[in-house]
């Protein structure tokens, strides 16, 4: 577990369906998981941090470790709705649009292109920017880069459409890129993301 800002906690754990660690993200304060898996100190470590009561998704594919922390801490899980029909079954989601804000004052912002509930979620009061799977560091301290073209349905018209997205999101005051695959970049990330965008 990292401490990357006060009160923003980042961790790595091995998601065993796709064979790769990705990356978790705590507020502290807020009380606000952003695609958690359990941490690998594991449960216990939020008795001295704080038990979350919120858990965001920035897309349907990252419910993760979800359900196993809303069983043991109560908390709500949040979806956007165009993702919802995935997560029939596994337990009650709480939806949401693109635009709304959600709890800790996150906004969501809506990406598309890759996938129909692609969002990012802007975290003003950490001036980070949480993205899904458009956006990724492979490895995971690498530069920003987009997915193999093989998991695109149209790898050249996603590209462009992540890019327009990537390039709106760019108004939004931010520091910090906090991704879903690959290390989070602490200080610089809005500059690394409009660098990204241009040259792709």
């Amino acid at each position: 577990m990292e401490e990357i800002v006060a009160g923003l906690w980042h961790w790595k754990a091995l998601r065993e369906n796709i064979g790769s660690e990705v990356s978790s993200y705590y507020l502290a304060a807020e009380r606000v998981l952003i695609d958690p898996m359990v941490p690998p100190e594991g449960l216990g470590w939020f008795d001295d941090h704080g038990q979350p009561e919120h858990l965001l998704l920035t897309n349907r594919h990252h419910d993760r470790d979800a359900w196993k922390l809303r069983d043991a801490f109560g908390c709500a899980v949040h979806c956007v709705r165009q993702g919802l029909h995935e997560l029939e079954g596994r337990g009650p989601v709480e939806p949401f649009e693109v635009d709304d804000q959600l709890p800790g004052r996150v906004v969501a912002y809506e990406v598309d292109a890759i996938c129909a509930d692609e969002c990012a979620l802007h975290v003003p009061a950490h001036r980070a920017l949480a993205c899904a799977d458009g956006v990724v560091r492979w490895p995971d301290d690498g530069p920003l880069r987009f997915v193999p073209d093989e998991l695109m349905d149209d790898p050249e018209r996603t590209k462009a459409g992540l890019r327009e997205a990537y390039r709106r999101l760019l108004d939004l005051d931010f520091d910090r890129l906090l991704l879903a695959h690959g290390d989070p970049i602490v200080h610089g990330g809005k500059d690394k993301l409009f660098a990204f965008v241009e040259r792709t």
